[in-house]
């Protein structure tokens, strides 16, 4: 009997956006919401999602991953996607080489940025608006 390969979870956040990649054995098929990555739109974030597939090379074709992203804008959840798509290989090939190249090229590729939206203060209508002063 074969030994059944555990698939890997792992997240990805950026601004509001949340993404779960999961990262199994497989052909190099690569989706997005249930969308093949080569037919996403706009292509700016097609490419942003790509590059660590790129950087990976031919390890990308012995497993398939799947990204369900949710919340935030287009460009926000593509870079979600792309951390979670680049922590996934990692995991997945468990290679130092890999993670250390991630690194060099980008560190958000493993790790999340966390920076977010300021709070808006009470009775104002932006997080640092004030009412301007025409005295002086």
């Amino acid at each position: 009997m074969a030994k059944k390969v555990k698939p890997i979870l792992e997240t990805g956040k950026r601004k509001s956006s949340i993404a779960r990649a999961t990262v199994k054995p497989g052909n190099g098929l690569v989706r997005i919401n249930a969308k093949d990555l080569n037919i996403w739109e706009p292509e700016l974030a097609r490419l942003r999602m790509k590059e660590p597939l790129i950087l990976a090379g031919d390890m990308v074709k012995k497993m398939n991953i799947s990204v369900n992203v949710k919340g935030g804008g287009f460009m926000s959840q593509a870079e979600a996607a792309r951390v979670a798509i680049a922590k996934g290989i990692v995991s997945f090939t468990k290679s130092k080489e890999i993670k250390k190249k991630f690194l060099d090229y980008d560190r958000h590729l493993l790790i999340s940025d966390t920076r977010r939206t300021e709070p808006q203060k009470p009775y104002r209508s932006a997080a640092r608006a004030k009412r301007q002063k025409s005295k002086r």
